[in-house]
C-alpha cells in the first residue's frame, strides 16, 4: 500500500447536465495524491460523464476542478493544456489507433506534446511497453491483440508523458476474470512504483474491492453522491440500500446494471 498524501484533485459541487437532462448535481469529493480513487455507481447514473469533466473534456453546469488548487475550467486554453499534461487517459476500449502499430501509438503523444528526437521518443515507447509487460507487440497491430493486451497498450500510451493522475474508463470492462485480475495487479504496481494517482470509473465489484482506498458512490435516482469512502468500507459500514445492493450485489442492483 502507497502512503497516500496531500490533496491533489478536488471537485467542488459539481453539476453536469446536457441541455435540460440533469446527470449529477452538486458533487463534492476530495482525491489524494498516491490514492486510488473510484468513481462508483450502477449504470446509468454519470460515473463517466463526471470522469470527463475531471480529464477536462466536458464543462461543468456550475462547480469547480481544482488541480493543485487551480481551477481546471476557470483557466485559460494555454495553462488548461499544461493542466491537462499532468493527466494520462485509459479509455473503456483501449482506444488505439487501428492503422498504427502499438508502438506508434505510444509515440504519438510524446510526437505531438515534446520537443523530442526520435531516438529519444522511441526509448520511451520501449521502456512505457515494457513498464506493461508489452515490450515484444512494439510492431504489432491493434487487431493482432487480445482485449487484456489492448488495454496494457492503451496503459502504455497513458504514461507516455509521466502523468501525476492516471484516469481509467471501466478498465475491466470486457476481460475475463483472470486478466481483469492481473490488470488490477499492473495498476497497483504502476501506482507504488511511478507514485502516480488513479482515478476510475468502475462497477466491477471484484477490481473495486482489490484495489481501491477511496471512492465516491453516484446514484442515478439521487441523481447526486450518497456516499464516500472505500468500497470495502462503503460495503461494510454504509445504511445505505443502494450503495448496500450495489456493494453486496442483490438483485436490486441487478436491475440497474
Amino acid at each position: 500500500m502507497a502512503d497516500i498524501g496531500a490533496e491533489l484533485l478536488r471537485c467542488d459541487k459539481l453539476t453536469l447536465a446536457f441541455g435540460p437532462k440533469l446527470v449529477q448535481a452538486d458533487v463534492s469529493f476530495s482525491v489524494r495524491r498516491g490514492s486510488i480513487f473510484a468513481v462508483m455507481g450502477g449504470s446509468g447514473c454519470g460515473k463517466s460523464t463526471v470522469l470527463r469533466a475531471l480529464m477536462g473534456l466536458l464543462p461543468p453546469t456550475r462547480g469547480r476542478v481544482l488541480v493543485d488548487g487551480e481551477d481546471l475550467w476557470a483557466a485559460d486554453a494555454p495553462r488548461k493544456i499544461a493542466i491537462g499534461r499532468r493527466f494520462g487517459v485509459l479509455f473503456q476500449s483501449g482506444a488505439l489507433w487501428s492503422s498504427l502499430t502499438v508502438g506508434q501509438n505510444v509515440a504519438l503523444p510524446l510526437q505531438m506534446l515534446t520537443q523530442l528526437d526520435a531516438p529519444s521518443i522511441t526509448l520511451l515507447v520501449r521502456l512505457k511497453l515494457a513498464l506493461v509487460g508489452m515490450a515484444a507487440a512494439e510492431d504489432k497491430l491493434p487487431a493482432a491483440l487480445s482485449g487484456g493486451m489492448r488495454k496494457r497498450a492503451g496503459l502504455a500510451r497513458a504514461l507516455a508523458l509521466d502523468p501525476d493522475i492516471l484516469f481509467f474508463d471501466e478498465p475491466s470492462a470486457g476481460l475475463d476474470p483472470i486478466t481483469s485480475q492481473r490488470l488490477d495487479e499492473l495498476i497497483l504496481e504502476l501506482r507504488d512504483g511511478l507514485g502516480a494517482t488513479v482515478i476510475l470509473v468502475s462497477h466491477e465489484l471484484p477490481s473495486l474491492l482489490a484495489i481501491c482506498d477511496d471512492g465516491v458512490f453516484l446514484d442515478a435516482n439521487a441523481k447526486t453522491a450518497i456516499g464516500h469512502g472505500a468500497p470495502r468500507q462503503l460495503r461494510d459500514t454504509s445504511t445505505d440500500p443502494t450503495i448496500q445492493a450495489f456493494m453486496r450485489r442483490s438483485p436490486a442492483a441487478t436491475e440497474h446494471q
